[in-house]
């Protein structure tokens, strides 16, 4: 096909991969993955509507995660259509433009989750460290502030990227690693001057997820510290229950994000099959299981989640 040629130009199209070296993963893996695109939309819209409408829910942390529930709907629209147009159809071509666009989102929607997250951190140490303090603190203001902020934080550091990658010539083939677009995956692709792309790939690693992580880390040392404040071990124990959620949520998503950034930029010989399931767990699993965990582990959400349910029943 002319438009996979090899030779230095701007490709009209790339071509998507799924499970590269996996007989028959389109069998079970489109079902699985349209079950888990499933998951995530009702479960994280669930959560916007039980946070809009549950009176007991106006705090700031179900507010930051009905803001993070959002964000992982905006990462989980934009790769939809590739994802699926590659493990149910077998169609296995972007075009360059969409490609670019897909990244774009997919990175700013990580990075605002990842803002929302050290949000979130920030919530659970004035919560634990200044309860009495708390609702005056972070009001509903500031935190629509902070996710506004995380917002325009993604935005900015991202918008460089497609812009960047536009410039270039590509000769290094037109097969991506995955079935949807990353910005390092399709810089690798490209020839010429990529030492820009390179170093401003790593100044948004520092600056949006290094720094993010740097800082809940902290928040949650200062957090434990506070709970040694706490006289009694069961009041201990109750402070540091409502952290369990986000700390769960923490790893999931930090876990995966670092190992495939690492894998982008040291591993060069790292299996593909590796880089597949790594990208797809970065992607589809960390959206899923947020408003599950949140469901299951705090018992306002499960309380509000019962009580809509008895009233669409009655």
């Amino acid at each position: 096909m002319s438009e996979f040629n090899t030779t230095a130009s701007q490709p009209s199209l790339f071509a998507l991969t799924g499970l590269r070296g996996l007989a028959g993963s389109r069998l079970w893996l489109g079902p699985l993955l349209s079950l888990m695109y499933v998951i995530t939309m009702v479960g994280n819209c669930t959560v916007i509507f039980l946070v809009r409408k549950e009176r007991s829910l106006q705090e700031p942390q179900y507010l930051f995660l009905s803001i993070l529930a959002g964000a992982d709907i905006v990462l989980t629209v934009s790769t939809l259509l590739s994802v699926l147009k590659v493990f149910i159809f077998g169609l296995y071509e972007i075009a360059f433009d969409s490609c670019l666009t897909q990244l774009f989102f997919i990175h700013t929607s990580s990075s605002m989750g990842s803002g929302i997250l050290l949000a979130m951190a920030f919530d659970r140490f004035v919560a634990i460290s200044k309860p009495l303090q708390y609702t005056t603190i972070l009001t509903s203001s500031r935190v629509t502030k902070m996710g506004l902020a995380a917002l325009l934080r993604a935005t900015a550091l991202m918008t460089p990227l497609p812009i960047l990658l536009k410039r270039l010539p590509f000769c290094k083939g037109r097969t991506l690693s995955y079935s949807y677009c990353l910005h390092p995956d399709v810089m690798k692709l490209a020839c010429g001057q990529v030492r820009i792309n390179i170093l401003y790939g790593l100044v948004l690693v520092i600056l949006s997820f290094g720094i993010d992580f740097l800082l809940i880390a902290i928040s949650y040392a200062l957090i434990f510290r506070a709970v040694l404040g706490i006289a009694s071990r069961e009041g201990q124990l109750k402070a540091l229950n409502t952290c369990l959620s986000h700390i769960f949520i923490v790893f999931i998503y930090y876990g995966p994000l670092l190992a495939i950034t690492a894998m982008h930029r040291i591993s060069l010989r790292s299996s593909p099959i590796a880089h597949a399931v790594l990208g797809n767990i970065y992607l589809f699993v960390p959206p899923m299981l947020n408003p599950v965990v949140y469901s299951l582990k705090t018992k306002q959400i499960h309380e509000a989640l019962r009580k809509s349910f008895k009233i669409q029943r009655s």
